[in-house]
């Protein structure tokens, strides 16, 4: 029993890691059109909250987690949406809104690129009235009564 016990750990385990999903839901592109802030949201499943990477890249790129500049865990809009909105103040300060967070890390609240240096703000505490229930990627997907 044991051994079984320990086979159906390490396979969940490896469900938990493999399982989970890396989706970019967001794009905001800078002012001057060079840059796009990314915002992407992450899924473990039904035992967890969603997380979200805000990441930089040139207009048109892809991120990934490694150039994420803040991480967000449990971010929600309002009272039935969860995620964050990013905002460009100017060519060089993005500002990311969200409601409320269990966990906020910010990794580099300055990066550069393209020649430039963009400074990262959290600005928590504004309420989405727009944004529809649920997680952003279903959104995105489409909820089910949206399908033909």
């Amino acid at each position: 029993m044991r051994i079984l016990d320990l086979l159906l750990s390490t396979l969940l385990g490896s469900c938990l890691a493999a399982c989970s999903s890396h989706d970019p839901v967001a794009r905001s592109t800078s002012p001057d059109g060079a840059i796009d802030a990314i915002v992407v949201e992450s899924n473990s499943g039904a035992t967890t909250s969603f997380s979200y990477d805000v990441c930089l890249a040139p207009h048109g790129a892809s991120c990934t987690a490694a150039s994420s500049l803040v991480q967000l865990y449990g971010a929600t809009r309002s009272d039935q949406a969860y995620g964050v909105n990013v905002r460009w103040a100017n060519a060089s300060l993005i500002k990311v809104e969200y409601l409320e967070a269990q966990r906020v890390k910010v990794l580099h609240p300055t990066t550069a690129i393209l020649d430039r240096t963009v400074t990262v703000a959290l600005q928590p505490g504004i309420i989405d009235p727009s944004a529809p229930p649920g997680g952003m990627l279903y959104n995105l997907q489409g909820r089910p009564q949206d399908a033909p």
